[in-house]
């Protein structure tokens, strides 16, 4: 891979100082990745991504209602030599398209699930792109792909989801294993939940919670904002 330029190496090594172990692991398994190890088969438990399934979340951004739609397509991209899954994120607010995003996966072969980028466009009410400032790939301009879900998560647990600043460097820490939680989807137990937030922002905390085969079922914004996006529908292709 790519290694970052010496300003993003040192701001990133005075980052990974101050937290666990983990992310020192994780550091070492970038360094060390093997396109060879991994699958566009993301079956982990917690975060599965079947092609033609799309997950339908609705909730509200602070006065506004939300609604996303997170379709696993059968396409695949390359990213730094690594074969991923594209997944076709769009968000809505007030049923106007707001977001639209191309996500990449790819699982290692001890079944955690990286992210190697996104390509994405905000628009305005008249359905012009505004911005693409979000858009990373890992391997461009010192990125590296991030963790999105362990293959065995433990409480206290921290890692980094993307390694593309200062466009994009959220990290999550497990908080439980044994949550309780009911959305119009359904009511699940034992399920995990973490807190993600990034040093980009460092006012903006959300918990997520996610359910042992189905994925992502809810996510609230406890710090920064007034958000809340619960998982209503899972929609599979006829």
């Amino acid at each position: 891979m790519k290694r970052q330029n010496t300003i993003g190496t040192l701001a990133f090594a005075l980052a990974l100082s101050a937290l666990n172990m983990t992310l020192a692991d994780q550091t070492d398994a970038m360094d060390d990745i093997n396109p060879e190890d991994f699958t566009v088969t993301i079956d982990n438990p917690f975060f599965p991504l079947p092609p033609g399934i799309t997950f339908i979340y609705k909730g509200r951004k602070e006065l506004s209602k939300q609604r996303d739609e997170f379709a696993v397509t059968d396409r695949t991209i390359v990213i730094d030599g690594v074969t991923c899954r594209v997944v076709h994120d769009r968000v809505f607010v007030n049923g106007v398209l707001e977001e639209n995003t191309f996500d990449y996966f790819a699982q290692d072969r001890d079944g955690n699930v990286w992210y190697f980028g996104e390509d994405t466009e905000e628009f305005d009410k008249r359905g012009r792109v505004v911005s693409t400032a979000g858009t990373w790939r890992a391997g461009v301009d010192g990125a590296q792909p991030g963790v999105i879900m362990e293959a065995h998560p433990n409480v206290n647990d921290h890692y980094f989801q993307e390694l593309a600043a200062p466009l994009a460097q959220d990290e999550a820490i497990v908080l439980s294993l044994h949550e309780i939680v009911a959305v119009p989807f359904g009511k699940f137990t034992n399920c995990l939940q973490t807190k993600e937030f990034t040093q980009l922002e460092p006012g903006n905390i959300e918990h997520k919670f996610y359910a042992r085969g189905v994925g992502f079922i809810l996510g609230v914004v406890v710090k920064g904002g007034k958000e809340r996006l619960a998982l209503v529908s899972i929609v599979k292709e006829s």
